[in-house]
């Protein structure tokens, strides 16, 4: 009887399932962009970044009535300004875009030899959204995702971000992929000689020598650096290995922090004001480069290279110049691919 409820059993066992072969996702994660330079992209985009509470860590209850109040009735209009002087009007986007997608393209064509990686990019705010570029992946079929936020500072208010954002739509998900996130990499050496590389590379095509080079970062308020935050320190590392790296002392290379927003007091020395500064403490030829930006964005371009040079410029400085992030560059993808690869180690 046993013999014959055996056999009736293999009868009616379903075919066994064809192996799938699991696959290992990637994801570059950036800040974030508008849509469009209008009144309405922006006041989208700033109303999601702006209502982030490891952005802005006030109570809502003090925040929200400044930021439907005031912030998002006026800035929007400002901020569009700003994104018109740089906005890539060819393909229609913002530089950030256009850097980061290009950085997915270039990754997944280093990584394609083990034919199993799949490389996409996703955006805090704005889109393509976190929450639909690892929906995307899970649906190629990838069980495992290595998510890569792109600041090589860790701030609660950046990687912190990202990473909560990611385990919220990870939370979402009955059947979740394993998960490695790439840590910061302030002292990376790759990263430190990618730095260098790009600079002594910029300074040839100059006519003049700086005689100051200022390493502006974003900055984040300084009650946010009492409170544990790590990025304060781990800028000042960069900023100290790059200087052994280019051979410099502290007086020829400095940090400074920019793009601060509210009342509060955030990481000093401001850049803007250490820039205006400048020429009246002698100073007529400066390059501020931005250590803390894998590609640039509004923050660099406008920031630094119009309104920063046209302060400078306006107290009496002479030579100015911005170093452009690594972006897509060899040097940038060097970093990017290696720090990747470390992580797929084991999965791949």
């Amino acid at each position: 009887m046993c013999d014959n409820m055996m056999s009736q059993s293999a009868t009616s066992a379903p075919a066994a399932a064809k192996p799938v072969l699991e696959k290992t996702g990637v994801m570059l994660i950036n800040l974030g962009t508008p849509d469009g330079t209008d009144f309405t992209s922006m006041r989208r985009y700033l109303r999601e970044f702006l209502m982030d509470k490891r952005v802005i860590e006030w109570p809502k209850a003090i925040w929200y009535p400044v930021l439907f109040g005031i912030v998002l009735n006026t800035r929007p209009k400002k901020s569009g300004a700003a994104y018109a002087r740089i906005w890539n009007h060819e393909q229609n986007e913002s530089p950030l875009r256009t850097y980061t997608r290009s950085q997915s393209e270039q990754l997944g064509a280093g990584l394609s030899a083990f034919g199993n990686v799949v490389v996409d990019w996703a955006m805090r705010y704005g889109k393509p959204s976190i929450e639909d570029v690892l929906t995307r992946l899970r649906e190629q079929g990838c069980t495992r995702i290595v998510a890569f936020p792109l600041y090589p500072q860790y701030s609660s208010s950046t990687t912190g971000s990202v990473n909560e954002k990611l385990n919220d739509a990870l939370n979402k998900l009955r059947f979740m992929p394993a998960i490695r996130t790439i840590p910061s990499y302030q002292n990376d050496p790759v990263y430190i000689d990618a730095l260098a590389c790009s600079i002594e590379e910029h300074l040839v095509q100059l006519d003049f020598e700086p005689q100051i080079f200022v390493a502006s970062y974003h900055g984040i308020p300084q009650s946010y650096a009492r409170r544990g935050d790590p990025y304060y320190e781990q800028c000042l590392e960069t900023t100290r290995l790059l200087r052994e790296r280019l051979g410099l002392d502290e007086k020829r290379m400095i940090s400074a922090f920019q793009s601060r927003f509210g009342p509060e007091e955030w990481l000093q020395p401001y850049t803007d004001k250490t820039i205006e500064d400048m020429p009246k403490q002698g100073i007529k030829s400066v390059a501020v480069f931005n250590p803390g930006f894998v590609a640039d964005c509004l923050e660099t371009v406008d920031e630094i290279g119009n309104e920063a040079a046209e302060a400078f410029h306006e107290n009496g400085g002479e030579n100015f110049t911005h170093i452009p992030c690594l972006n897509d560059t060899a040097h940038g993808m060097r970093v990017i691919e290696h720090l990747v690869r470390r992580e797929l180690q084991g999965w791949v």
